[in-house]
């Protein structure tokens, strides 16, 4: 563009011509989903529907008081949606750390704009602490840019006329106008999101082996359930005196008639309930949402309740560098002074104090004079000496720093100082004499030169020959709980990489210093040009240095490749790629939007220390559901074994309303008081099965004597009301040797809980037995019931100690042609499988629609947006540059929020 377009930037007319041309900034930012996709996606599961089919069945016989399990099923929907929705407005606030307004010139006048009403070559002012709205090239002035969200880089970038600017980042100083070249989707940000707008599968064991019991359950139910009506209705049709030709079509003479065959029902429903897993399902939603209420009391926020299950399972931990081991600020690393002996003073310079070194008393000095605009350097050695008593000086003149010279310096009355590159502030002939000092130094950190002059120009040149006085060395700030956290993994086997788009020396200096194994050797990313040199990169290097956003995500996929859990930690943009792509993935609440919207865990406090606080939730969760699960998958599995025998010896003994006995105080109650205690313990096995090592001995106890009950009933004769009774207790019996197994070793609250249950079954048999269907049992009837009780208390004792003696599979990955291989090795051979699977892929079609249809919608806003923006600017404009507005800036704690000062009256 033209100078004078420069200073006119886009008329009115221009900018509705771009806005009808569709060039405008829409809002790409990767957002939370909404209310209505939340509640949806909580209720609309095949738990619920199977649960909602089995109440209308129910609702069809009159027997309302069978309905009571649908209250587990809003329990467990309602925690869904509750934990939803209070992670989506945590986020929601999160979002509103960054700038939302930007300063556009347009006709020759100042305006402020919302960012989305910035339109293709608008012409903008930027200035220090203002985050830069859109992909734009400089026209005028010059300023250093904080390019560190979107590429790493923690050290600032110059810009000048010419140089480009990348939506994202922020003016650390400076003041500068630039043309906007990019808007909307083609901004460097929204190309990075939109990459990773794609459904991420949530790796999770529980959830994985809960869905699995379910469409077992699901896929078994079926046949099952209609061989079990069918067998039940033609025991009905034997008792009615065979009516008609069959028992189908007397079934259906029944059905037109109005009358419902209730009793074959309500067994088959009885049936069918006990094969569904719903107290497992809303345990461990209860579990895991009280695990996220204890993380938010630490200032962890989980946004799904999986994730905490995930990290305590990781094996391989990747680091951003920038945010997570450092602060993102610059500290003071040492001061090195140099022999001074051969500086004299001048007549009318006044000496050091004796206690002060010519170093600190330049250093401090020369710092507060240039305070006025500190860059990270002035502001760490400002923070360095804010504590320690070095002389103050007023200073005579002031050359502030200048990134064309390098240096800052001011004169005092002890003498003329300047600080900056040793290669621009000393002569080739001095810089000699200290360059392996100098080198030395910069291994690990970036060095400045402090030295002596005569003076300065009026020009703000040096007068004289710089003597260097010592060096000063400055390095990235680390969180002074990044080695303690570190070590703490190291402790628990977890594999650390560190992964930056920073210099690979720098970043692997700072992770020796926190402790990260291996991490004197590291590779540059740059020189990562081919996937297979990633995949040998990945198995050799901990640290890795110059990574772009997509090489982040390719490491963590060379990773997950070998059969690694993956968790990674970034606050920028440059880590949303990987972010999404790891199993488990953890931002920091100061970091970017699409950070924190793409992450499972956000460390609200911005604290990596919180981090074994998750593990530990984790490990809880775990270890108690594993020890609890076992008591529901019995009750699912000995209902698909026992409705299976009925098929054959009708009908099924059960009722719905004598199941919700034993899932209360069988299941559910010791259930809950197991899943909440304290467990710390590794994380061992495969959580399924290790669940089915202890259901299974209790399942077969179950169905062994529920077919000698049904033996003993048909050679006795006894009423169904009695074999109902019988079933009943042994299914007890048998749940409550679980108990008393899985409690082990015994606690105080583990007796209270055993002693709980037997009572409480005791008093509902004995006390309501007309609720319950509870038959009075003969003398005879109750000597055969404890001879089968104890019968199948000893089975299970037998089965469980041969399912401890059984030795764990043995699970190993290996790499493809493209797709994921899972490769098994147990007892009985290996097995090999692929990953892929044709219903995720319909999965990611269907999306894929769903996406583009919010894309329009969105267009079409963003447009109406563009245009209130050329309204808002038509009656009033600023009134020229100085006008003053609030501003927010980013900082490592999260936001400053600068106000416009009030002149008093």
């Amino acid at each position: 563009m033209a100078t004078t377009d420069i200073e006119r930037g886009l008329s009115t007319a221009e900018v509705e011509e771009r806005i009808a041309a569709g060039k405008i900034n829409r809002n790409m930012e990767l957002k939370t989903k909404s209310v209505r996709e939340l509640i949806i996606e909580n209720l609309c599961t095949l738990f619920n529907l199977i649960n909602v089919v089995l109440a209308i069945l129910v609702i069809m016989t009159g027997s309302f008081k069978n309905l009571t399990f649908l209250f587990v099923v809003f329990l467990n929907t309602a925690i869904g949606v509750i934990q939803s929705m209070r992670s989506k407005k945590m986020v929601d606030k999160l979002t509103l750390l960054t700038s939302k307004k930007a300063i556009a010139v347009r006709d020759g006048a100042e305006v402020e704009l919302d960012l989305d009403q910035i339109v293709l070559d608008d012409i903008i002012r930027l200035g220090r602490g203002d985050q830069i709205p859109a992909d734009a090239v400089v026209v005028s002035g010059e300023a250093l840019v904080n390019e560190s969200l979107l590429t790493g880089e923690s050290d600032l970038i110059k810009k000048q006329p010419g140089s480009e600017l990348m939506s994202g980042s922020f003016i650390d100083s400076g003041l500068l106008r630039a043309r906007v070249v990019h808007v909307g989707a083609d901004n460097y940000v929204a190309k990075i999101n939109n990459e990773a707008k794609y459904v991420k599968k949530v790796n999770s064991e529980i959830m994985n082996a809960l869905n699995a019991i379910v469409r077992f359950a699901s896929v078994i139910m079926i046949p099952l359930g209609l061989a079990l009506f069918a067998s039940s209705v033609s025991g009905l049709w034997d008792a009615a005196g065979t009516p008609g030709d069959s028992a189908l079509s007397w079934c259906f003479s029944e059905l037109l008639a109005g009358r419902v065959p209730s009793s074959a029902l309500l067994s088959t429903v009885g049936a069918l309930l006990g094969m569904i897993p719903q107290g497992l399902v809303l345990l461990t939603s209860s579990v895991l949402a009280i695990a996220t209420v204890r993380l938010a009391r630490r200032k962890v926020l989980a946004q799904q309740l999986y994730c905490i299950e995930t990290l305590a399972r990781v094996d391989v931990l990747c680091l951003d560098k920038t945010g997570t081991i450092t602060s993102g600020r610059m500290e003071v690393e040492g001061t090195y002074p140099l022999p001074v002996e051969g500086v004299g003073l001048a007549p009318d310079e006044a000496p050091v104090t004796v206690d002060t070194t010519v170093l600190d008393f330049a250093l401090a000095n020369v710092a507060r004079a240039t305070s006025a605009d500190a860059n990270e350097t002035c502001q760490a050695l400002l923070n360095y000496y804010a504590d320690r008593p070095v002389e103050v000086s007023e200073p005579l003149s002031v050359i502030p720093f200048s990134s064309s010279k390098k240096w800052s310096g001011a004169s005092f009355a002890q003498g003329s100082y300047v600080m900056g590159a040793a290669q621009f502030v000393l002569s080739e002939r001095i810089f000699a004499q200290v360059e392996n000092r100098v080198a030395e130094l910069a291994d690990t950190c970036r060095v400045l030169v402090v030295a002596r002059v005569d003076g300065f120009t009026p020009d703000g040149d040096m007068v004289g020959e710089a003597e260097p006085v010592g060096f000063v060395t400055i390095r990235d700030e680390i969180r002074t709980s990044a080695a303690e956290t570190i070590g703490y993994f190291n402790e628990q086997g977890v594999t650390l990489n560190v992964i930056s788009g920073d210099d690979p020396r720098t970043v692997s200096s700072i992770a020796r210093v926190v402790g990260v194994p291996g991490a004197d050797a590291y590779v540059d990313a740059t020189t990562l040009d081919t996937p297979s040199k990633i995949d040998a990169a990945v198995d050799r290097y901990h640290v890795f240095g110059r990574v772009t956003p997509q090489q982040k995500r390719e490491l963590v996929q060379a990773l997950k490749r070998r059969g690694h859990t993956v968790a990674m930690t970034g606050d920028g943009v440059n880590d949303v790629l990987a972010l999404k792509e790891a199993d488990c993935s953890v931002a920091m609440a100061a970091g970017s939007d699409a950070a924190r919207n793409v992450a499972e865990i956000v460390l609200v406090d911005n604290d990596f220390a919180s981090m074994p606080a998750v593990v530990a939730e984790g490990r809880r969760s775990i270890n108690n559901l594993q020890r609890s699960a076992s008591l529901f998958l019995t009750k699912t599995l000995f209902s698909m074994g026992l409705a299976a025998l009925c098929i054959a010896l009708p009908p099924y003994p059960f009722e719905p309303i004598q199941m919700t006995l034993i899932n209360f105080f069988c299941i559910g109650a010791p259930g809950f008081v197991l899943g909440l205690e304290p467990n710390n313990a590794r994380v061992k096995g495969s959580f399924l099965t290790n669940v089915l090592k202890r259901a299974l001995p209790a399942s077969v106890a179950v169905i062994l004597a529920a077919a000698l009950d049904i033996f003993v009933a048909r050679v006795f004769g006894f009423s169904q009301l009695t074999l109902s009774t019988m079933c009943l207790l042994t299914s007890c019996a048998a749940s409550v040797s679980l108990i008393w197994r899985i409690s082990q070793p015994l606690t105080p609250l583990r007796v209270m809980l055993f002693v709980f249950v037997v009572v409480g079954i005791l008093v509902g048999v004995i006390g309501f037995p007309e609720l319950l269907s509870i038959a009075n049992l003969s003398m005879g009837e109750a000597i055969i019931l404890l001879v089968i009780v104890v019968f199948t208390c000893g089975v299970f004792f037998k089965l469980a100690s041969m399912m401890d003696s059984l030795k764990p599979r043995r699970r190993h990955a290996a790499t493809g042609f493209g797709r994921g291989v899972r490769v098994r090795l147990g007892r009985g051979g290996g097995k090999v499988s692929s990953t892929g699977s044709t219903a995720e892929r319909f999965a990611k079609r269907v999306a894929a629609d769903m996406a583009q249809r919010r894309e329009e919608r969105t267009t079409r806003e963003a447009e109406a947006r563009a245009l209130e923006g050329v309204e808002k600017t038509q009656p009033k404009k600023m009134k020229g540059a100085g006008a003053k507005r609030s501003r927010v800036t980013k900082s490592a704690q999260g936001i400053k929020v600068s106000m416009p000062s009030k002149k008093k009256k």
